[in-house]
This record gives C-alpha cells, structure tokens and sequence, in this order.
C-alpha cells in the first residue's frame, strides 16, 4: 500500500513556513526514501555564545597548546568538543 503524499502549501514567509514544519510530519508531503544528499560548503553553521567558566590552570593550558599548534585557543576548544563529542556518540550507534 502507497501513501499518497499531501501537497506541500505555499507559505507567505519563512516564520509561516516555521511554524508549519514544527506543527507536521514531513514524511506526509515527502518520501524521504528519495532524498538525496547535499554538501553546502559555503553554509556557516549558527553560533551561540554561552559563558563557561574554566580553572585558570587548565585554560593556561589550552592557550599553551593551541599556541603550539598555531591556532587561537578557542577554536581548539572547539576541536577539542567536537572529537569528544563524536567518540561519545559512537557508543550508541
């Protein structure tokens, strides 16, 4: 048995288009089955900024490896999340 898929309406903006999205299922109007995947190399993920508060010894010690790998110490933070971050999500898949 086929679904027959909805048509998808047509939205004023992108708040109304927001707001359609979070309130229905997208495999209604979509088979996801033929999707294809998209590289967009020039999109810039959002930011957030957030404060963190870190012991000065281990943030002495971020900037002193980030200096010896000649990048500025925030981006190695990042590095530095996001490889854990990646190790830690291995573990359930």
């Amino acid at each position: 048995m086929v679904n027959e898929l909805k048509d998808i309406p047509t939205f004023k903006n992108e708040d109304e288009e927001r707001a359609f999205w979070a309130s229905h299922d997208s495999t209604e109007y979509m088979d996801w089955s033929e999707a294809e995947e998209t590289i967009l190399p020039l999109l810039k993920p959002s930011t957030k900024t957030i404060s963190l508060r870190l012991p000065e010894l281990m943030l002495n010690e971020l900037r002193l490896i980030a200096n010896k790998r000649d990048v500025p110490y925030q981006s190695l933070i990042k590095v530095f999340l996001k490889e854990r971050i990646d190790q830690e999500l291995k573990q359930y898949t």
